[in-house]
């Protein structure tokens, strides 16, 4: 019997899939990188902004509105993400996504053909429910459908390309920034319009996540679409089978699917404490202040061409996610990587805030804090951002998965809609005009995560979804997770059930070798 290769080159079909999944993060990261930049942007600000001398530029956006545009995406992200689980019994990850592209075509048409700001906020809140949307139901697709070898690259590849995007974004607003009119904006706002396109098209050539269709109780179908991610001759049935049997080990902890159900018994409650903590992590570390409000930020410290240093800003972000695919995906330990992150990024904040502080407005301060805030992207993205959602959507029960991740992302969206919202409080000058001294308020959240990612967080590194299950069913402390020797799911379910199983498959291989004999007696005859 001839090998199977095992090798990325044989698992083609699965990257193409999450290829396609992950211009969802793409289109994220696109609107992320963008909004940020307009508010910067004399076009955009003759519109929805005032003359004042005391922005560098001569024109700036009022608080209020400054925090409803930026964070009435994270908004309406937080109620889709919040609404994932409920949709998710209805329809399936790739229904869902289409969905979500028509849902930001709409919005962007109101963004860009309004001058008046309740229309923009309209526009903001619903592209949000898009987001929401794109964020969850890619990274449960990737997550359900990935081998275990390849689940972290993968989701290294989704947060590279979220920075991608936000680097595209920051791109076309340099570009387009110095326009006088309303084409300053409007030419960004266009490019919203080609992900989605794309993402519709590519979801007609890939098959639904094999473990959502076995847990809605379509077995065959989930078989299929599992012979179609995995490569040429692989044991399909035995991968089926665990996953299956997953499902029904889960059942005797709870049998019903619902929103409740995640607190309702101890494992459960854990599994989702762990998983909407993790995500959070994000928000903690203050990222969302550089990530949307970098042009703004820049050119209120006064420094020189803010919108060429925040394309250099994302550039960095990106080296960082390539440095990680390369090198700590193989090598790092993730719980080792997220402490040593979160502490760094907190020193950083902490030594941009006491720089700017001393000299405020000076021109070797601006340098300073482009060289910090470059560094600080290069340690949230590389030890962070990845390892953050990885954990959020490794950690559920995959009964409760789409619950459980909508939930860890809702309250993650809520975070970096907290952040957004109150940023301009501290930052803008007709405010508190702290600017950089922001950085004060994170240095101490990034060291309580760090606490709390070496107290809680388990760690999961190259462990199947059924490991993982396993893993908690035995009610291991977090510091036991990477030692553990796991025995397989079918060997921990009761005999009965384990006999079920195992004649159903049997009766698989018995209609298979049936269908074969008559094509045979067939092409006889």
């Amino acid at each position: 019997m001839a090998e199977i290769r095992d090798d990325w080159r044989a698992h083609w079909r699965v990257f193409v899939a999450c290829g396609v999944m992950i211009l969802s993060p793409f289109q994220y990261g696109i609107d992320f990188g963008m909004i940020g930049g307009m508010q910067a942007m004399p076009g955009f600000l003759k519109i929805y902004g005032y003359r004042t001398t005391k922005s560098a530029s001569g024109w700036n956006l009022t608080t209020e509105r400054q925090q409803l545009i930026s964070s009435l995406m994270t908004m309406g992200a937080f109620i889709s993400a919040a609404c994932a689980g409920i949709t998710a019994r209805y329809i399936g990850r790739r229904h869902s996504l289409v969905i979500a592209c028509f849902t930001c075509c709409v919005a962007n048409i109101i963004m860009m053909t309004t001058t008046h700001i309740g229309a923009l906020y309209v526009g903001r809140l619903v592209i949000g429910l898009a987001n929401g949307y794109f964020m969850c139901f890619s990274q449960l697709y990737i997550q359900e459908s990935s081998p275990a070898r390849f689940r972290g690259l993968f989701l290294t590849g989704f947060q590279f390309f979220t920075s991608f995007g936000t680097l595209i974004g920051t791109i076309v607003d340099w570009a387009t920034a110095k326009r006088p009119d309303k084409s300053a904006y409007l030419i960004p706002l266009g490019l919203i319009f080609v992900v989605p396109v794309a993402i519709t098209i590519g979801m007609f050539f890939i098959p639904e996540s094999p473990r959502w269709l076995i847990l809605q109780g379509r077995y065959d179908e989930g078989k299929k679409s599992l012979a179609w991610l995995r490569p040429d001759g692989f044991d399909v049935d035995t991968e089926a089978a665990e996953i299956r049997a997953a499902i029904e080990k889960e059942k005797e902890w709870g049998s019903s699917v619902g929103p409740l159900d995640m607190i309702k018994n101890p494992v459960d409650r854990r599994r989702t404490i762990l998983a909407v903590c993790a995500v959070t992590i994000q928000a903690a570390s203050g990222a969302m202040f550089i990530i949307a409000y970098k042009a703004y930020f820049f050119t209120m410290a006064k420094v020189s061409d803010p919108f060429a240093m925040t394309n250099v800003l994302s550039c960095i972000g990106i080296i960082a996610i390539l440095a990680n695919s390369l090198i700590i995906v193989k090598y790092g330990r993730r719980r080792v990587l997220l402490m040593t992150g979160l502490l760094i990024c907190g020193v950083l904040q902490l030594i941009v805030a006491i720089v700017y502080h001393k000299k405020p407005g000076q021109k070797s301060t601006g340098k300073v804090l482009v060289a910090l805030s470059c560094l600080y992207l290069f340690s949230y993205n590389g030890m962070i951002s990845t390892y953050a959602w990885l954990a959020g959507g490794e950690i559920p029960t995959q009964r409760l998965r789409s619950y459980t991740f909508g939930l860890a992302a809702a309250v993650g969206f809520l975070g970096a809609w907290l952040t957004t919202f109150t940023a301009p409080y501290f930052i803008n000058p007709a405010a508190l005009n702290w600017g950089p001294r922001y950085g004060f308020i994170w240095f101490p959240s990034c060291c309580i995560a760090a606490l709390w990612v070496f107290l809680f967080l388990p760690e999961v590194k190259n462990r199947t979804l059924e490991e993982i299950d396993e893993m908690f069913a035995a009610r291991l402390p977090a510091r036991k997770f990477a030692d553990y020797k796991c025995v397989g799911v079918l060997n921990t379910l009761d005999m009965e059930t384990r006999k079920s199983i195992e004649r159903e498959k049997e009766i698989e291989v018995l209609k298979s070798e049936k269908v074969q004999a008559e094509t045979v007696i067939t092409g006889n005859a």
